[in-house]
């Protein structure tokens, strides 16, 4: 599933249209649920030019010289410019493409296409998204901020899981990320925010970062270093240990029952 690294790569795919003029625009009903119509996306991106691209957690922002357009990509949304893939092989995501799961997209002057392709139909287009909802972005992600979602005001908080996919206090970590960094900072999921130790917190901001640095080296979300053994009855490949398996924060879990205990 697209999760901030997986839009990061589409971002950089579509700065390649960075100039371009569209000529025309179109979209379902599936991908202009969030707008009026599918022909409030025709009438609004014709005749834009893209200035620049930019990004906000999963949110993809092309800028323009009218309104912001925002694509959200769902669980299975993918990003294509003339056929070629933003990334390939999404965890949940179609390990084919076909064209009975274009949803909407943009044609360019110079005669080029960038087009979303989402078999699940949970994709987004936006025209000037709203990112007051959304907390900072998980690959800028500063100590002081990262401080700040781990708050608590009252009681012990959520699961430390369902904090990490708060995107109103983190933008940008998904269900396979979240899993990741907890497994390498060697910590249960079902802990309490507000019951982690100093050290913990050391610990998970510092997964937190080499989680985000090493992935995107790797080439996505769904390469992490738990992946091979997220299935039940799965081993851990560090220690050998039972992985479990839980729904925390509404998504399937899995955690190592030895070192992160």
């Amino acid at each position: 599933m697209p999760e901030i690294l997986e839009v990061e790569s589409y971002r950089q795919l579509a700065s390649r249209v960075v100039d371009s003029t569209i000529t025309r625009g179109w979209a379902d009903g599936y991908l202009a649920k969030k707008l009026h119509s599918p022909a409030s996306w025709a009438r609004s991106v014709k005749n834009l030019t893209i200035t620049g691209t930019s990004r906000r957690g999963k949110l993809l922002l092309l800028e323009t010289n009218g309104p912001t357009l925002g694509v959200r990509f769902g669980m299975t949304g993918v990003l294509l410019l003339d056929g070629e893939a933003g990334i390939e092989g999404l965890f949940y995501g179609p390990h084919q493409y076909q064209s009975k799961w274009l949803r909407g997209g943009l044609e360019f002057d110079d005669g080029r296409k960038l087009v979303v392709h989402d078999p699940r139909r949970l994709a987004r287009f936006e025209i000037s998204p709203d990112l007051a909802h959304l907390g900072p972005d998980a690959l800028t992600m500063t100590k002081k901020e990262f401080d700040q979602l781990l708050r608590v005001d009252r009681g012990e908080g959520p699961a430390i899981k369902a904090r990490l996919l708060d995107q109103s206090r983190v933008a940008g970590v998904g269900n396979l990320l979240g899993d990741e960094i907890l497994f390498r900072a060697g910590i249960n999921p079902r802990t309490p925010s507000g019951t982690l130790s100093a050290d913990e917190r050391d610990r998970l901001f510092k997964a937190f970062r080499q989680t985000m640095k090493s992935l995107q080296r790797r080439g996505g979300s769904h390469l992490g270093d738990h992946m091979d053994a997220r299935f039940p009855g799965g081993l851990c490949p560090n220690d050998g240990g039972t992985m479990l398996l839980a729904t925390i924060g509404g998504r399937t879990t899995y955690w190592c029952s030895t070192h992160q205990v």
